[in-house]
């Protein structure tokens, strides 16, 4: 719930890739066709679309703290990270609306569910794109225990996401050669580069004890969690109409970095094992990631049967660099911390852990500790290389009416949550695809 569009550069470097159309320029339009801002329309935001995208007004007192500690510590606060300059902290935009989730299913998909050329099938699975030559013409999908076949009169569009895309295309004959004969699979198109170029944001979170009762550690307990149920249930208000990751910004690591290339979130209380453990104190966090791993990882089949999972692959940390990047990020959290605007606030910290201080004692808790941000991407990467699977009008290279629409078509990471530019390339995929047709 998260709205963060990325980096300007980030769009210029896909448009160095050989992607022109995707340059800062040619995709800003979107994501203001995306938005019904709340802050209004300007030259970088939309007020117009159909997505509510709100600037988040959450007062805990630990928000206040920390913005005011990133102050401190020299940072600028930027009131609006997806206007002109990304760099700085403030408050994120969300996709929050009258204390519900505004995601793209309610309104985009419910609004359209009436339409007579829409049709809405669950409880189904795609198992195999049908090919005549290097033609796609349809799909097998089983229905309720039941395969049936659909075709195309133009083209099909696959959005299955950075694992489940390259997934259904190598089971339906599109990938690595010697990868698909190995599995069994008849090769339709040797596209070296499908599964490839696995992305992810890694986060690794610098963990403060609280010495005040402002954290979420109180709706673990019963009556505190009951009675915010039903607020919330009665009102859409309360603590479960936020999502709490609403504080954060992008900064540099370090002066030879020549853009942000951090991303922080800051969350009041403690996260253990993806939310799945309850904390046992008052806590506070970072969250932190570097925006631009070089780490790459892959998607690879287990077999050829479309039920077994595939083998994701996603190489953290391989790269010394991304290794670099994160010890910096601990060093510069722990100064926003240490700042006098938390010093009510602030107890000990509990991971790292004030004591480890050396490169190789942070490196241990880097490697034990760091989770995903869920944020997969580039495993049918767009460009112009004999790695990119789409062009970049999102087409299957060597296909015929064949496009992908989702996030694995990214060619680098932004930095951002992916969402937002997630749907930027939806957005856009709908123009190139109308003017196609």
């Amino acid at each position: 719930m998260v709205f963060v569009r990325g980096n300007r550069n980030d769009y210029e470097r896909w448009e160095n890739f050989g992607l022109k159309s995707w340059s800062y320029e040619k995709i800003l339009p979107y994501f203001k066709r995306i938005e019904k801002w709340s802050g209004g329309e300007n030259q970088y935001r939309g007020s117009l679309g159909l997505l509510p995208v709100n600037q988040s007004k959450n007062d805990n007192p630990l928000f206040k703290a920390f913005l005011g500690a990133s102050s401190e510590a020299g940072y600028k606060i930027n009131p609006d990270m997806n206007g002109e300059l990304q760099e700085g902290f403030g408050m994120f935009d969300t996709t929050i609306h009258k204390g519900e989730r505004a995601s793209v299913a309610k309104y985009y998909l419910n609004p359209a569910k009436s339409r007579k050329n829409l049709n809405i099938f669950s409880n189904s699975f795609v198992e195999k794109i049908i090919f005549d030559g290097k033609k796609a013409i349809g799909i097998e999908v089983k229905i309720k225990n039941k395969i049936k076949k659909f075709y195309a009169e133009k083209e099909l569009i696959l959005s299955g996401g950075s694992i489940n895309s390259p997934q259904l295309l190598m089971l339906s004959g599109i990938g690595e050669a010697n990868h698909l004969k190995e599995k069994g699979i008849t090769v339709v198109s040797d596209s070296k580069g499908v599964g490839k170029n696995l992305q992810d944001h890694l986060e690794t979170y610098i963990m403060q004890e609280c010495k005040t009762p402002n954290t979420l550690y109180t709706y673990t307990k019963l009556i505190p969690k009951v009675l915010a149920g039903i607020q919330w249930f009665l009102s859409k208000s309360g603590p479960c109409s936020q999502s709490y990751l609403e504080a954060g910004g992008f900064a540099k690591s370090s002066p030879e970095r020549k853009m942000p290339n951090i991303q922080f979130h800051f969350f009041p209380s403690f996260v253990i094992n993806h939310g799945l453990v309850n904390p046992n104190s008052h806590g506070y966090q970072l969250h932190a990631s570097p925006n631009h791993p070089r780490s790459r990882g892959s998607v690879t089949l287990n077999s050829s049967h479309p039920y077994d999972y595939p083998k994701i692959l996603f190489n953290y940390l391989e790269d010394e660099d991304d290794l670099k990047q994160t010890r910096e990020c601990i060093h510069l959290a722990r100064k926003i911390l240490s700042q006098p605007s938390f010093a009510k606030h602030a107890g000990n910290e509990v991971g790292p852990g004030s004591e480890k201080q050396s490169d190789d004692e942070l490196n241990e808790y880097i490697r034990s500790n760091a989770e995903t941000a869920y944020h997969p991407c580039g495993t049918c990467k767009m460009g112009v290389d004999n790695m990119a699977v789409v062009d970049e009008n999102l087409k299957v290279k060597g296909l015929k009416n064949l496009r992908v629409v989702d996030a694995s078509v990214m060619p680098e990471i932004p930095s951002a949550n992916l969402n937002a530019p997630t749907l930027m390339i939806a957005e856009k995929a709908s123009d190139i695809i109308n003017n196609y047709n």
